[in-house]
């Protein structure tokens, strides 16, 4: 691969992973899927880094459930609905333009089914997928 090219996934793997780590400490602000891109970035710039990332023990087993079985943890899903709620009423009271706060607010919604349909982890509809 091109020098360059790896430079660059490199840096990108950095920068997505100080992103995630950040996440953890701020509010609102995700961690999960900078470390995904972060595992995809170091995937093809470093994949010594990318190993790394998958075998962390905080951010490793939500990225390696993610890439094994495309599936979110119950806590994950939690979080995820907390804030989509918290920011769809924030949307409600603060937006005046109402196509566009119909428009965010069922993207929101949308987004929110859709995580709430993925499998968790282990869970017994991933294992009968693969049969």
């Amino acid at each position: 691969m091109h020098s360059l090219r790896r430079a660059l996934y490199i840096a990108l793997a950095w920068a997505s992973f100080a992103l995630g780590v950040v996440g953890v400490f701020v509010p609102l602000m995700p961690t999960t899927c900078f470390m995904l891109l972060a595992v995809w970035a170091a995937s093809r710039g470093s994949p010594r880094f990318a190993s790394w990332i998958r075998e962390h023990p905080r951010f490793g087993p939500t990225v390696v459930a993610w890439e094994g079985e495309r599936a979110i943890p119950r806590h994950a899903k939690w979080i995820a609905g907390l804030m989509l709620a918290f920011s769809i009423l924030v949307l409600l009271v603060t937006l005046s333009v109402v196509w566009l706060k119909l428009l965010l607010v069922s993207g929101l919604a949308l987004l929110g089914l859709w995580i709430v349909t993925r499998p968790e982890p282990g869970s017994t509809a991933v294992r009968l997928i693969r049969r």
